[in-house]
């Protein structure tokens, strides 16, 4: 059965390119990322995880765990981060752990498997799944793309952002919002009390309707 948002995500102990992890004591309190890749050693799985070490200090710079995913061995992803790191031109080092799950336990439960796409073996191979986990370990937001489209990271480190921004407010994040911009005010928050959560005020945009539902104020600060 697929996860579903709130769905608590499944604990799991495996092996990974860093020794072994297991899920839920390595988030611990903190925002995690687990994103899966079909294989080592191909092309667009490796400017991914180029991308994600390029991106490290900005996850790191909002605590956010990071880990990947695929049904390789971790010796195999211990060889390949090499060419990871070689193919970015010293620009991206892979701090991160690479999760090995050659029997496709942990892909089984999670949904992450693309009948589509089979190893040499014939064995299905996970597709590129993205789960951010909150420090509930409960599932905030999942993304499925197949395995022949390569992820934006830089989107998913925006998308981040919104829910960090989101736990803690009451407020929402309009089509393509970036960090610093202003945000909305829940519907569901009277005028009177939204004058006590955002001190920095709000303003109501004017529609040909004459419903005031969007209303627009600052960003407050992400703790």
């Amino acid at each position: 059965m697929a996860l579903k948002l709130g769905d608590t995500v499944p604990d799991f102990v495996a092996d990974s390119s860093m020794g072994p992890i297991k899920l839920h004591e390595y988030i611990d309190n903190s925002w995690a990322i687990l994103f899966s890749h079909p294989n080592d050693f191909t092309p667009v799985c490796t400017t991914e995880l180029g991308a994600v070490g390029k991106l490290m200090p900005e996850f790191e710079k909002r605590g956010i765990k990071v880990l990947a995913l695929s049904c390789d061995e971790a010796q195999r992803h211990r060889a390949w981060i090499e060419d990871i790191e070689g193919f970015s031109e010293g620009k991206a080092k892979v701090t991160y752990p690479i999760v090995a799950d050659p029997e496709r336990e942990v892909a089984v439960k999670y949904g992450m498997l693309d009948p589509d796409e089979k190893d040499k073996a014939g064995m299905p191979v996970t597709a590129r799944a993205v789960f951010v986990i909150g420090p509930d370990k409960r599932l905030k937001l999942s993304i499925l793309y197949p395995a022949t489209t390569g992820r934006n990271f830089s989107e998913i480190l925006r998308v981040i952002d919104s829910l960090l921004l989101t736990a803690n407010y009451s407020v929402a994040t309009p089509v393509d919002w970036k960090h610093g911009e202003d945000c909305m005010v829940l519907p569901s928050i009277p005028n009177h009390t939204a004058n006590e959560l955002f001190p920095k005020g709000f303003r109501t945009v004017p529609l040909p309707s004459g419903k005031e539902y969007i209303r627009l104020t600052p960003q407050p600060d992400i703790p």
